[in-house]
């Protein structure tokens, strides 16, 4: 679908925002980004130079007030998405996170049952709707309304939990409004939020066994909904499904973990040549801020200062997305980092042989042994790790991990 009419997403801050990668799987027209203070808002909407946009965080409330008209669910919901500019100047609202939410519900559970909806902004209201038309018990949690995060303990035995908040997206990651652990009746928990791919609350609910998802396939959805707007065009549903499965192949990071000398730097480095992807190592990336090497470090000022460091260059890197990213071998014995590197990322195990492992420069290893270093750290190992490959030579495991992760082809 060419055209030359263009498009975009307004909201507060769009640093995080996948949606002109998303916008450029569905069409062939331009889709740009506009971040926009709330004083800017009236302006924009005199001058509009798009012929219609997304709305994010903070306006889908405040662009109420510019519109000319909205959509019957729009108006019922109180939240605006998708506005399109009229051939005679004229706004036009409505809302495709309806569908967006819709898909990424799914089946849910049995109606009837009781969803705690945390947050009160435009997608919460939209959130409430959905889950509302299909019959379950909706519950606002707000930061000062009847139901707030100091009585939320009332609330324990919700089935269902679903984040409209920002607690927790780009760049605040590993971070979550509430914690899990006493909703013992919980039994799905969704984030609207997409970037990072696993939220701090995605990551515990993982932990305790309770089916998560992040908000990516409803990004799709509703983008999918507003091509449809945006060109008029049909666009199959199946296509949000295909987008949202290429995008998270694209945007995750491939994080390598294993033994220290397990050729983790230079399967990284090929692995990134293959895909052309930005390659980082975190040993190096410690040694260019603190202008001494890991062993150096550990040797002066010992493992614990190391491994404090060592988390606060892997926090940073591992917030960005399509990386290959290789770690030192000691990722493992800080707890921390399991939802750092698992965050926004498929964690690829390099196992080698412990015949073949290197000791020189690895003061852990030289001390304690490979053997006794492994048996310590196996177990973290494979539970962190997505995937565990066999390392048999640089070439034949970068291949291996791309046939593993399904990256046969540059993405």
């Amino acid at each position: 679908m060419k055209t030359d009419k263009k498009f975009g997403l307004i909201g507060g801050v769009l640093g995080h925002s996948f949606s002109p990668q998303i916008h450029n799987f569905l069409g062939g027209y331009e889709y740009k980004l506009c971040e926009l203070k709330k004083t800017e808002l009236e302006d924009f909407f005199k001058s509009c130079p798009l012929s219609g946009f997304n709305v994010t965080i903070p306006y889908k409330e405040e662009v109420i007030k510019y519109l000319d008209k909205i959509s019957d669910r729009a108006k019922r919901i109180g939240s605006i998405n998708t506005v399109i500019k009229c051939d005679d100047g004229s706004f036009y609202g409505d809302n495709t996170d309806y569908a967006g939410f819709s898909a990424l519900l799914g089946e849910g559970l049995g109606r009837g049952e009781k969803a705690l909806i945390l947050g009160s902004g435009g997608s919460s209201k939209t959130v409430r709707a959905v889950l509302e038309d299909r019959g379950y018990k909706a519950v606002v949690i707000s930061r000062s309304g009847d139901d707030n995060y100091d009585n939320i303990s009332r609330h324990y035995n919700a089935e269902i939990i679903v984040n409209t908040t920002p607690v927790g997206m780009y760049p605040n990651n590993c971070q979550a409004v509430i914690s899990l652990e006493n909703f013992k009746n919980c039994r799905l928990v969704l984030d609207l939020i997409y970037n990072p791919i696993k939220t701090a609350l995605i990551l515990e609910a993982e932990r305790l066994q309770i089916e998560c998802r992040g908000g990516l396939l409803m990004l799709c959805e509703q983008a999918r909904a507003a091509s449809e707007l945006f060109t008029g065009e049909k666009i199959e549903g199946t296509r949000s499904y295909e987008i949202k499965d290429a995008l998270e192949k694209r945007m995750k990071n491939i994080v390598l973990i294993g033994m220290p000398g397990s050729g983790k730097s230079s399967i990284g480095q090929r692995l990134a040549e293959l895909l052309g992807r930005e390659f980082a190592d975190t040993d190096k990336l410690f040694e260019e801020k603190y202008k001494i090497s890991a062993g150096e470090m550990i040797e002066k000022k010992g493992a614990g200062a190391f491994r404090e460091a060592e988390s606060e260059i892997l926090s940073e890197v591992c917030k960005k997305s399509g990386l290959v990213i290789a770690t030192g071998g000691g990722i493992v014995t800080v707890d921390k980092n399991r939802d750092i590197i698992r965050q926004n990322s498929s964690v690829v195990f390099t196992d080698r042989a412990l015949s073949e492992l290197a000791t020189d420069g690895r003061p852990l290893s030289a001390a304690y042994g490979v053997q006794k270093l492994y048996s310590e750290r196996i177990d973290n190992y494979l539970s962190w790790s997505d995937y565990k490959v066999s390392v048999q030579g640089v070439d034949k495991t970068a291949e291996d991990i791309l046939n593993t992760l399904g990256l046969g082809e540059k993405t």
